[in-house]
């Protein structure tokens, strides 16, 4: 359905003449129409093929609209080339590591954070079938609830920060395997009341580490504010709602790393492993994944030299599962 809007109101000199150049009879429709069809969560490439129009001049378009005229609701353009990565193969020991950050979809590493969609998208397929529900109670940009939604899976999100939940709800809004819609929660995952005991499928966490990246400077109950000891008392009631609502037999993964307090090394991978461990969990795997991000050049290593201390490259992947 083309969604009409005043012209009067949208016109711009720097962006309309591209339309009306090629498109002099109806111009207004055609930008009416893009701006419909990019808010129903079609990409750009798809607009473009369907429109006949270049991609160029329909993100310039979205783009200088989203600047120019804030009054209206348009969303943030999406820009897909490829639904999945690159001659994918699942990962057979426990050691992973992914060179590419992973771009495909609506992928990206601009959310601070967030795990590689390699990660997800082996647990999804190796520990869940199709049309199963799959938890992610740390939800941040949507990464697992990305590829849930691409590998055909239930995906239920959760996330105490409205940010992410505006930046999820933008990476999930694409149309492809819309028969599966995601549900998100703004709240908190240490009460999980509105999911029933032995529910999911599938859990995939990959929580702060503690304080060492605050996401929020004073949300109540944001496990990114909280120091390491504070941080465990937390997860614990995590864990036990995750025990919870996880059906007997099945998995939750959990990524998390360690730190480095006084030049010394916080085992928070293996505090995290014994919280999950005391809520009944049983370890499955032991999973080191590399980190590519480490900087051991200039600055990093010469500090790592002149005060004797090494540069942490790995977390850990631990998946559990409910007996």
């Amino acid at each position: 359905m083309i969604c009409k809007i005043c012209s009067s109101k949208i016109k711009s000199n720097n962006y309309i003449e591209h339309l009306e150049l090629y498109h002099p009879d109806d111009y207004e429709d055609l930008l009416s129409e893009i701006i419909s069809l990019n808010n129903m969560g079609e990409t750009i490439s798809d607009i473009a093929s369907e429109l006949n129009l270049s991609q160029k001049i329909i993100s310039d378009n979205l783009s200088i609209l989203m600047e120019e005229n804030q009054e209206y609701d348009i969303r943030r353009p999406l820009y897909v080339k490829n639904w999945e990565p690159k001659d994918f193969k699942l990962e057979a020991t426990t050691m992973w590591s992914f060179k590419q950050r992973g771009n495909w979809a609506t992928h990206s590493g601009k959310y601070r954070g967030n795990w590689s969609p390699y990660i997800p998208r082996n647990l999804i397929l190796r520990y869940s079938k199709e049309n199963d529900v799959v938890l992610d109670p740390f939800l941040g940009s949507g990464t697992t609830l990305v590829e849930a939604k691409l590998l055909k899976r239930n995906g239920i999100g959760i996330d105490i920060n409205p940010s992410a939940i505006e930046v999820a709800n933008n990476n999930l809004r694409f149309n492809k395997n819309n028969q599966y819609h995601p549900k998100i929660y703004n709240t908190d995952s240490r009460n999980l009341e509105f999911i029933d005991d032995d529910s999911i499928d599938l859990i995939c966490a990959h929580p702060p580490y503690a304080n060492i990246i605050k996401y929020s400077e004073n949300i109540e109950g944001d496990l990114s504010l909280l120091d390491i000891d504070k941080f465990l008392d937390e997860l614990c009631i995590i864990a036990q709602e995750l025990f919870r609502v996880l059906k007997s037999n099945k998995y939750c993964a959990v990524l998390i790393g360690d730190t480095r307090r006084n030049r010394h090394m916080v085992p928070l991978g293996f505090k995290v492993m014994e919280v999950f461990l005391n809520a009944g969990f049983l370890l499955k795997e032991n999973i080191i994944k590399e980190q590519h991000n480490c900087r051991a050049t200039g600055f990093w290593y010469q500090r790592s030299i002149d005060y004797n201390f090494l540069l942490i490259a790995h977390e850990y992947l631990f998946v559990f599962r409910k007996p």
